[in-house]
């Protein structure tokens, strides 16, 4: 039987993924001028939102599925299609995260693709792009055999994790990224700092 505190895990974990959004959206609306969708910086200032929700929360949602104890029994489907909805909800919030920064860029004529960041963001989402699109090849559709299924299951459980990883590499090193352009003296002392710096 599964303890109170397995569900007590799975609420902080749901909480603490949706403050990290909130707080995203709150430092972009309060810090950064909030959001357009006109190739100006209020148009960047939706890639943040987006990763953090799409490329966290909801991927580490969808790699927690199959973590609940109710999906250990009875029918696996409605657990493959939440496990595949929540991660086709990730890669539709990516894919526009994506498209915000690369149309501010391109408005602005910043280049694209041109930090440590940038890279390791736009691996992960082709990583993650193709372990979704396998993962519903061979794993959702009635294709595959269960030979197939049961020999590409712990690569599939690895390079999910590893994914999840790289996102939250992607996501801090974003993040860093934003406060050191945007916060520009690094000679003043920490409590004269922005509010911006301390929050």
């Amino acid at each position: 039987m599964v303890s109170g505190r397995f569900y007590l895990s799975c609420l902080l974990l749901g909480s603490l993924g949706s403050m990290c959004i909130l707080f995203t959206i709150y430092w972009m609306q309060y810090w950064r001028g909030g959001f357009a969708w006109n190739g100006s910086i209020y148009m960047f200032n939706w890639h943040p939102v987006l990763m953090v929700a799409g490329m966290v929360v909801f991927y580490g949602g969808a790699s927690l599925v199959y973590r609940l104890p109710q999906s250990w029994v009875g029918p696996k489907l409605p657990w493959k299609l939440l496990h595949a909805a929540l991660h086709l909800m990730a890669f539709v919030l990516t894919v526009v995260g994506l498209v915000a920064v690369f149309t501010f860029h391109n408005h602005g004529r910043t280049a694209n693709l041109y930090s440590l960041h940038s890279w390791l963001g736009i691996t992960t989402v082709f990583l993650f792009a193709c372990q979704w699109f396998l993962g519903f090849a061979v794993f959702l559709l009635p294709w595959a055999s269960m030979w197939l299924r049961s020999l590409l299951k712990p690569i599939h459980v690895f390079f999910g994790a590893a994914i999840l990883s790289l996102s939250i590499a992607s996501v801090i090193s974003g993040i860093n990224e934003k406060l050191f352009f945007s916060l520009k003296n690094t000679t003043r002392p920490y409590h004269s700092l922005p509010s911006e710096a301390v929050f």
